[in-house]
């Protein structure tokens, strides 16, 4: 099953901190190391490949964050397809084709 998946995750017991960027980029290494195609936007991370291999890598990302902070919040958005590749790229490639 391929899968298109933007999740976000950040603590909340930070917020005195300047930045939760920090935070972020502990995720994002994890996302990196897992070799699956990503891109980093704004408000969240989108993946694709495997629905249990995506879990997995959000399941780390969580576990890392939690090691040091009392509450995490994570959301996650699944598109999931019987077949398909590149997805990611495709779907935002099929919308500027029609601009």
């Amino acid at each position: 099953m391929s899968c298109v998946v933007q999740f976000a995750i950040f603590p909340l017991d930070k917020g005195n901190t300047p930045s939760l960027a920090p935070y972020v980029a502990r995720a994002l290494k994890i996302v990196r190391e897992s070799g699956l195609p990503y891109t980093l936007g704004p408000m969240g991370t989108v993946l694709e490949g495997e629905y249990h291999e995506i879990m997995a890598v959000i399941g780390r990302c969580h576990d890392e964050l939690r090691a040091d902070c009392d509450r995490v919040y994570l959301t996650v958005a699944v598109d999931s397809k019987a077949a398909g590749r590149e997805r990611m790229t495709g779907k935002v490639q099929s919308v500027e084709e029609l601009l």
